[in-house]
């Protein structure tokens, strides 16, 4: 289990407090607007109106003992510059930012933000990727880099085996799972038995590469 602080409760914020929550990882929120920790209470570990612009309501939180925390302030540049410098001048491990565009990405990584987010972007990206690749079923993003896709096998790999095709050399993709409609999975996929046209390849890489594979 790990433990998370989520800072700001907006949509965003909230939504991803309470999943964490859910998949029992320990989660505190901090708000300033005690309306919405009052609303959220019960579904969090711990919920505190607070304001975490101030270092020193940090530090007696004691926010430095959690895994990770999550910026989620909005569009309040200033709000987030300042609270990312509070939590990464305590020790806070890992410290990720929600963006409201390229510049507050750019200012929140420069001032120490292990990872900065534009969600509506990262959705319609993910979301344009099944669009307009008809094959592809699910992408689980691992990293920044790497994820997880299920997608049917593009026609040119119908008939050939994995083997054959040598996608990690060509593609940079590990197929790790072959799963018939039928739900009958195959952890791992015979290399050398022929790819049917109706199964579902479960593959490893990195998001270009999946990119890549829609010009296919």
């Amino acid at each position: 289990m790990k433990s998370y602080v989520v800072i700001g409760l907006g949509r965003f914020g909230a939504e991803l407090a309470t999943r964490l929550y859910a998949c029992g990882e320990e989660v505190m929120v901090i708000d300033i607007d005690e309306g919405l920790i009052d609303k959220i209470a019960d579904r969090v570990t711990r919920a505190v109106a607070a304001d975490a612009r101030d270092v020193d309501v940090l530090r007696k939180l004691g926010v430095e003992n959690f895994d990770r925390a999550i910026v989620a302030v909005g569009s309040d540049l200033g709000a987030s510059a300042l609270i990312t410098m509070n939590l990464k001048s305590l020790g806070v491990p890992f410290v990720l930012c929600k963006a409201h565009d390229d510049t507050y990405k750019d200012i929140l990584e420069k001032l120490g933000a292990d990872r900065v987010i534009i969600p509506e972007r990262e959705v319609a990206d993910k979301l344009a990727l099944g669009l307009t690749h008809a094959g592809v079923m699910e992408y689980i993003e691992l990293s920044q880099e790497f994820g997880i896709v299920e997608m049917e096998p593009i026609p040119a790999w119908v008939g050939k085996t994995i083997r054959q095709l040598e996608l990690r050399n060509t593609y940079g993709v590990n197929v790790i799972a072959v799963r018939s409609h039928e739900d009958t999975i195959k952890i791992p996929p015979d290399i050398d038995t022929p790819i049917p046209a109706d199964v579902v390849m479960v593959m490893l890489g990195k998001y270009e590469m999946f990119e890549n594979l829609k010009k296919k």
